[in-house]
């Protein structure tokens, strides 16, 4: 007897797997950027999400404060972000973009749109149209991890669940990685 159900161990797997080689592809379109991926990334933050204190934008990259206050301090440095006055407390600041810096992050994202579509346009025709009328699944699936792990962070939350062997395809570093770079940004 088959089942017309999905294998979703199986499916999960390859998404993983996907997900990893793509950011790990998609890493050498970033580079050209000249940031290194630190800054790249907390700078995606501030332009596709505005204006946040260093808390956080620290808390959005899953980074500690201190870490955060050097790569700030790197882009600011850089002349590709500012601190400005908190609109609502005045005894805080604001990181944001400088219009360099959001400049230079509409070109890293053009960059990588433009090797996602040569990529996508070198596959069957058949192939380009599964992955255009399924590719809005992918912040659906984020939105739901990023639920789960807010359930399991709450206290009686199921707590994580690891599957034997420590799960599949990469090392969970990179899966994590993997996972709030899928979560976050629009790069």
């Amino acid at each position: 007897m088959t089942s017309s159900k999905p294998d979703l161990n199986a499916a999960a797997s390859a998404l993983n797997s996907g997900a990893i080689h793509l950011l790990r592809s998609l890493a050498a379109v970033d580079r050209q950027a000249g940031l290194t991926p630190a800054r790249l990334s907390a700078l995606s933050v501030l332009v596709f999400g505005g204006p946040r204190t260093l808390g956080a934008l620290a808390a959005a990259e899953g980074v500690a404060g201190p870490t955060m206050t050097r790569i700030v301090d790197g882009l600011i440095a850089a002349g590709l972000a500012q601190r400005q006055p908190h609109p609502a407390d005045r005894r805080a600041v604001s990181i944001a973009a400088t219009a360099s810096g959001d400049a230079l992050m509409r070109a890293a994202q053009r960059r990588r749109i433009d090797a996602l579509v040569a990529a996508v346009a070198s596959l069957p025709a058949v192939a380009q149209r599964q992955l255009a009328g399924s590719a809005g699944l992918l912040d659906q699936v984020a939105a739901a991890i990023r639920a789960q792990s807010a359930d399991r962070a709450q206290p009686g939350g199921a707590g994580p669940e690891v599957p034997a062997g420590g799960g599949a395809g990469g090392s969970a570093r990179a899966g994590r990685s993997a996972e709030r770079k899928l979560g976050r940004t629009r790069l």
